[in-house]
C-alpha cells in the first residue's frame, strides 16, 4: 500500500509539472518549416530534434526545409506547419496580408545583411555607390535596401539578384547583395582576399532587420500555451547544445543536409556557424535572449510603411507573446 501511495503521488507530481513529458506518454507530432533549405542557419533546430532535446519536452518534430515555392506564413495559415522561422519583416508583412500569426522567440537579433563591392571599382565609402548597379534580392531584402539607398541619399541603378553572386564576380553589377554567413564567404572562396572587398553591414548603418524568429498562429498559442512554450524552451536548448558542442553540431548538420540532397560543404557550414553564433544575444552560460525588443519591432514597421509595403502593422503587444519566461525588456 506504502508503494502504491508513493507511485500514486509520483504521476501526480508527473502530470502537475508544466514542461514535463513522462517517457510513457506519446510525444506530440509538430511540424516546423523553414524559410530555406537546411544549412547551419538552422542547426539549433535540427540538433535539437536528432539530440532528443524536443522529445524531452514531450515533442516529436518534424522539420520541413523552405525554399522559394514554399513560403512559411502560407504553411502555417495552411495549417501545413505549426511553428516556422521567418525574418522579422516577413512576419510583419504576413499580418498585414491577414495572416494571424505572432512571434514567440526572437532568436537572431542582428541582421547579417551586407552590400559588397570590390575596391579596384572604386568603392571604398557610402557615397561612392551613387550612380552604380546594385543586386538586390526581389521579395526578400528590398526594404532594408530602399531605406539604406533613401539614408544615405543614393540613386542607384537596382538589378535583380538571384541564386549567386556570380554577375558580381564577373564585373555584371558593382554592388552585390550578401549574408555575412553565405555569400561573402563565397567570394572570398572565389579567389578575393578581403582587403580587397568593401563590406557594408546594413545594421551598422542604422538599418537593423532581426532575421530568424520563430513564429505560430495565434491561434495556436492561445489554445495550447503550454505547447508552444515547450517548444520555445527545447528549440533555445538545442542552439545552446550547438554553441557547446559545435562540431558535433556541425556533423550533424551535414549529415541532415546530405540527406536532403543538398550540397554541404563543412568549411563553408563552419564559417556560417561561427558568423550565426555572433547575431544571437548569449550570455555568459550560453543562454540564448531571444525576446524581440520593442525598439527593433516598431523601427521595422515604420520602414515598411515608409517603403509602402504594408498598409498596417498590430501594437507590439499583439505581435509578440513573450512567451512567460523570455520577457526580459
Amino acid at each position: 500500500m506504502r508503494l502504491l501511495k508513493i507511485v500514486l503521488v509520483m504521476s501526480f507530481l508527473c502530470v502537475s509539472i508544466p514542461g514535463y513529458s513522462s517517457d510513457l506518454e506519446s510525444p506530440r507530432k509538430v511540424s516546423l518549416v523553414l524559410h530555406w533549405l537546411p544549412q547551419a542557419q538552422f542547426a539549433g533546430y535540427y540538433v535539437a530534434v536528432k539530440k532528443g532535446i524536443y522529445r524531452k519536452y514531450g515533442l516529436d518534430v518534424s522539420i520541413i526545409s523552405g525554399g522559394i515555392d514554399k513560403l512559411p506564413e502560407v504553411y502555417l495559415n495552411e495549417g501545413k506547419a505549426d511553428f516556422a522561422v521567418m525574418w522579422l519583416n516577413m512576419g510583419i508583412k504576413a499580418r498585414d496580408k491577414g495572416i494571424p500569426l505572432v512571434n514567440v522567440a526572437q532568436i537572431v537579433q542582428r541582421s547579417a545583411l551586407m552590400f559588397m563591392a570590390k575596391k579596384n571599382r572604386g568603392i571604398e565609402k557610402v557615397s561612392d555607390i551613387q550612380g552604380r548597379k546594385v543586386g538586390v534580392w526581389p521579395g526578400l531584402n528590398d526594404e532594408q535596401a530602399n531605406l539604406f539607398f533613401k539614408k544615405n541619399g543614393l540613386d542607384v541603378t537596382v538589378v535583380p539578384q538571384y541564386k549567386t553572386v556570380n554577375v558580381f564576380l564577373r564585373d555584371g553589377i558593382d554592388v552585390v547583395s550578401a549574408m555575412w554567413y553565405n555569400e561573402y564567404h563565397t567570394i572570398i572562396n572565389a579567389g578575393y582576399n578581403d582587403d580587397e572587398l568593401t563590406r557594408f553591414f546594413l545594421f551598422k548603418h542604422g538599418v537593423n532587420f532581426p532575421e530568424d524568429g520563430i513564429y505560430t498562429l495565434s491561434e495556436t498559442f492561445q489554445a495550447e500555451p503550454q505547447l508552444v512554450y515547450n517548444f520555445v524552451r527545447a528549440s533555445k536548448e538545442g542552439w545552446k547544445y550547438v554553441f557547446q558542442h559545435r562540431e558535433e553540431a556541425l556533423r550533424i548538420m551535414v549529415r541532415c543536409m546530405k540527406d536532403a540532397h543538398v550540397p554541404a560543404d563543412i568549411m563553408h557550414q563552419r564559417w556560417m556557424l561561427d558568423k550565426i553564433r555572433d547575431l544571437v544575444d548569449i550570455n555568459d552560460s550560453e543562454q540564448l535572449n531571444g525576446v524581440l525588443s520593442r525598439r527593433d519591432y516598431e523601427f521595422v514597421v515604420n520602414a515598411l510603411r515608409q517603403n509602402n509595403t504594408i498598409n498596417a502593422a498590430p501594437a507590439y503587444t499583439d505581435f509578440y507573446t513573450g512567451c512567460y519566461d523570455d520577457i526580459q525588456k
